[in-house]
């Protein structure tokens, strides 16, 4: 049975970092591609970042790109999401997921599994 526990979220100002990590447990981490999603209050949950099995391939959302970096280590069964430059927009529950999909995918739809959620918040 897999498992995520998401961790790292937290209140910090505009302009600051965060680093959010997932822990997965169960086999076979590295034939899952991980994401991480965010869902602000009265929002639908939307894609931020993924990397695939291998960590060769990313994808991030217009919105994050250049001030996020999605990285895995498939030796730790981890996963992380360093966000700096963040801006109040950021603020919500961010969620870590894995797919069995090779590679860094942005649908909801092809993620088995989910952690259940960190919240970050940033003040202006």
């Amino acid at each position: 049975q897999v498992q995520l526990v998401e961790s790292g979220g937290g209140l910090v100002q505009t302009g600051g970092s965060l680093r959010l990590s997932c822990a997965f447990s169960g086999r076979n981490f590295h034939r899952y591609a991980i994401g991480w999603f965010r869902q602000a209050p009265g929002k639908a949950r939307e894609f931020v970042s993924a990397i695939s099995w291998s960590g060769g391939l990313t994808k991030y959302a217009d919105s994050v790109q250049g001030r996020f970096t999605i990285s895995r280590d498939n030796v730790k069964n981890t996963a992380s999401l360093q966000m700096n430059s963040l801006k109040p927009e950021d603020t919500a529950v961010y969620y870590c997921a894995a797919s069995p999909v090779r590679e860094p995918t942005i649908s909801l739809s092809e993620y088995e599994y989910w952690g259940q959620g960190t919240q970050v918040t940033v003040s202006s």
